[in-house]
C-alpha cells in the first residue's frame, strides 16, 4: 500500500506539471487547528467588511472532511499569472495583473477537471471536488501546509523561487497519498509590504484588514466608496498589486506561458483619457472574458471617477 501511495502521488504531481501548474503539494485532509482561532479573531474584528460570505460555513472553511465526504487528501496547485508586459501609460488607472487575461476561474477549473479525469483513469474510483477560490476553502493555508510556500506578512503565499504572482487551487479527494511538509518563513525583518500599503490595510505583520484593502473597495464593495479613502488608492481602479510589487521575492517572478492569460490586444495600450472616457461597448469588448466583469461597467466607472 505504501508503494501505491508513492506511485499515485508521483503520477498526480507529474500530470499537474504537464497541465501547466507551477507546483503541486499535498496535505492530509484534517481540521486546521492553527487557523481556527486566527479566522475567528479576524471575523470578530470585522476585518471582512461587507464580505459577509466570509462568516458563512465557518466549520467547512477549517475542515475539508465537512466539504467532501470521506476526504483524505488536499492537493494544492499553483498557476503562474505574472505578465510579460504591463500597462503602457504610467498615468492611466491601474488594473491588477491577475485580471489582464481571461477569467482564471474557468481556465483553472478546466485544468482541474482534466487532472480529476486523469486520476480516475489511472488510479480508479476516486471521488472529490475542485476548488478555485469560489467555496469556503482556506487555499493559502492549505498551500502553505503542503510546502508550496509560506504566508508572507502581506498574507499572500510566497515562494523563494517565483514570489507570489500565481493563483491557488485545490482538489480535495478521498484517496490517501504521501503528504508534504510546510516550509519555513523567509520574510525575516523585511516590512516592505507593510510600509508601502497605501491604505495601511496590513495592520500588523501577517494580518490584513480586508475592509481597508484597495482590492476590497474596488471589487467587493458595492456601495459608494468612502470619502475618507479619497486620494489613497494609488491610481488602482481594479484590485491592487502594491504589496506584491514591492516584495523582494517577486524579483524572481517569471512570465507565465498560458496564452489565455494574455491581455486583450487593446488593454495595455489604453491611455488615462481612454479609461476616463470608457464606454459600455468598449468595456464589454475588452473585458468580455475577464474577471473585471465582476465589478460591472458601472462599478469600474465608479472606481475610475473616484481616482480623479
Amino acid at each position: 500500500m505504501i508503494n501505491n501511495k508513492a506511485k499515485y502521488t508521483s503520477l498526480i504531481k507529474t500530470e499537474a506539471k504537464r497541465l501547466g501548474f507551477l507546483s503541486c503539494g499535498i496535505s492530509k485532509a484534517e481540521f486546521l487547528e492553527v487557523e481556527a482561532p486566527r479566522l475567528e479573531n479576524w471575523l470578530n474584528k470585522n476585518m471582512n467588511g461587507e464580505m459577509s460570505y466570509m462568516e458563512n460555513h465557518f466549520d467547512k472553511r477549517l475542515d475539508p472532511t465537512k466539504l467532501v465526504d470521506d476526504s483524505k487528501s488536499v492537493i494544492s496547485l499553483l498557476l503562474n499569472y505574472y505578465p510579460s508586459e504591463a500597462q503602457k501609460d504610467t498615468e492611466a488607472p491601474k488594473l491588477s495583473k491577475y485580471a489582464y487575461g481571461h477569467d482564471y476561474h474557468h481556465i483553472i477549473k478546466s485544468k482541474l477537471k482534466e487532472l480529476t479525469h486523469f486520476i480516475q483513469d489511472e488510479i480508479g474510483e476516486v471521488s472529490g471536488r475542485a476548488f478555485v477560490d469560489s467555496a469556503p476553502v482556506l487555499d493559502k493555508a492549505w498551500a502553505a501546509k503542503s510546502g508550496l510556500g509560506w504566508i508572507g506578512k502581506h498574507s499572500n503565499l510566497l515562494t523563494q523561487r517565483v514570489g507570489s504572482f500565481y493563483f491557488i487551487a485545490e482538489l480535495i479527494i478521498d484517496l490517501d497519498l504521501e503528504y508534504d511538509h510546510a516550509t519555513t518563513d523567509h520574510c525575516g525583518t523585511c516590512t516592505a509590504c507593510i510600509d508601502a500599503c497605501p491604505t495601511q490595510a496590513i495592520t500588523e505583520p501577517y494580518v490584513v484588514d480586508g475592509s481597508k484593502c484597495i482590492s476590497y473597495f474596488t471589487i467587493e464593495l458595492k456601495d459608494q466608496l468612502p470619502n475618507t479613502m479619497k486620494g489613497k488608492f494609488d491610481n488602482w481602479m481594479f484590485g491592487c498589486d502594491v504589496c506584491q510589487d514591492v516584495c523582494p521575492w517577486n524579483k524572481f517572478s517569471k512570465p507565465h506561458n498560458e496564452p489565455l492569460f494574455n491581455p486583450h490586444p487593446e488593454l495595455l495600450d489604453m491611455t488615462k483619457k481612454d479609461w476616463e472616457e470608457i464606454t459600455e461597448d468598449v468595456f464589454k469588448n475588452v473585458f468580455q472574458k475577464s474577471a473585471v466583469k465582476r465589478t460591472k461597467f458601472s462599478g469600474l466607472q465608479r472606481n475610475i471617477n473616484f481616482l480623479k
